[in-house]
């Protein structure tokens, strides 16, 4: 049986497959960056009450299964992490 999450009224179990890809597919994911990204994307998604169900990073892309509350809409959360990945590797 699911185990579904809940908020006050509901009950809950949504599951996003998002896919970040840098611009004109750099291939810039590996060594130092891709270890701290898998670390940062973490700490992002509990920031906004969230669970990483599952993520590969790929040389070019990441791909992440991503369980989000109803409360919080998806392009909400997946701009955020994607500005503060973008921003956080930018100062690397």
């Amino acid at each position: 049986m699911k185990e579904y999450q809940s908020l006050c009224h509901t009950k809950w179990d949504c599951k996003y497959h998002v896919v970040f890809i840098p611009k004109r597919r750099k291939k810039m994911i590996f060594g130092a960056i891709r270890k701290h990204l898998g670390e940062t994307l973490r700490e992002l998604a509990e920031q906004k009450e969230c669970q990483i169900v599952e993520g590969h990073l790929m040389l070019d892309h990441v791909h992440i299964c991503i369980s989000i509350p109803p409360k919080h809409s998806v392009s909400y959360v997946v701009c955020d992490c994607c500005g503060s990945i973008k921003q956080d590797t930018l100062l690397r």
